[in-house]
């Protein structure tokens, strides 16, 4: 094994992944994600973007290959302390706004910093922080039956932003919402990852969110076939060589 780039918040090296029923999810990808950066996962549907998103959070096994957490090898690491990662150091987002029903509004934003052992009253400050910031705030004290499908949404996003984690994963994050409320909660988040220093693994296929990205990587069939720097980025040596190792073929 050759260690990553100390740049490099995350970095795969040849993903290889096949479904359960022996469908092909990942071909040879490799790429680095640099620290703070948001990067666009873009591509048609089945084309692998929620697979590979998984694969480097640590929620799949890779059938081959290779995946790095700042210079730590995830790949060779047991179900627990990939469960562990991601409890501690990773946000997730999925397109489906799945809450908690028996908790309401803030603490089901709260749960994840709760989980790390996090007092109640402080957890309670961030979650209800981040629901300000996405306006669901009033509705703190609701339960999920009481919400929107788009409330609800936004309620997920707070809770993954409220840990501050090291990486977040989202996953179509927008999907459920409608094209004004996508714009502010792409801003939203786009400026908390900014601000706070996180680095965001974006999966989408509309154009308008990935032109928010620093970089997009398209993938088609499992493969990462084309590689975009939003805005250019100046041709350094090192930049134009990982530019060129993130097209696989």
């Amino acid at each position: 094994m050759v260690a990553p780039p100390d740049n490099d918040v995350l970095w795969a090296r040849a993903l290889h992944f096949r479904h359960d029923d022996g469908s092909l999810g990942l071909s040879g990808v490799s790429l680095g994600v640099r620290v703070g950066e948001i990067l666009a996962v873009g591509g048609p549907r089945g084309s692998g973007k929620t697979t590979l998103l998984r694969c480097l959070s640590g929620l799949l096994p890779t059938g081959s290959g290779e995946v790095w957490f700042n210079s730590v090898p995830v790949h060779t690491m047991s179900p627990v302390a990939r469960e562990r990662l991601r409890r501690d150091r990773f946000g997730w987002i999925d397109p489906a706004p799945l809450l908690v029903p028996e908790l309401n509004v803030w603490e089901n934003a709260a749960l994840p910093l709760m989980l790390r052992g996090t007092g109640r009253r402080r957890a309670k400050t961030a979650a209800l922080e981040w629901l300000e910031r996405l306006d669901v705030g009033e509705k703190a004290r609701k339960h999920s039956v009481e919400l929107t499908h788009a409330e609800r949404q936004r309620v997920c996003i707070a809770r993954a932003l409220a840990p501050a984690p090291s990486v977040l994963f989202a996953d179509e994050p927008t999907a459920p919402l409608h094209r004004i409320d996508r714009a502010h909660v792409l801003r939203t988040l786009t400026t908390a990852a900014r601000s706070h220093g996180i680095t965001v693994v974006l999966a989408t296929h509309d154009a308008q969110t990935a032109a928010l990205a620093d970089r997009t990587v398209s993938l088609l069939d499992g493969r990462c076939v084309h590689t975009v720097h939003l805005p250019p980025v100046s041709g350094t040596a090192e930049t134009e060589g990982r530019a060129a190792c993130s097209l696989s073929v």
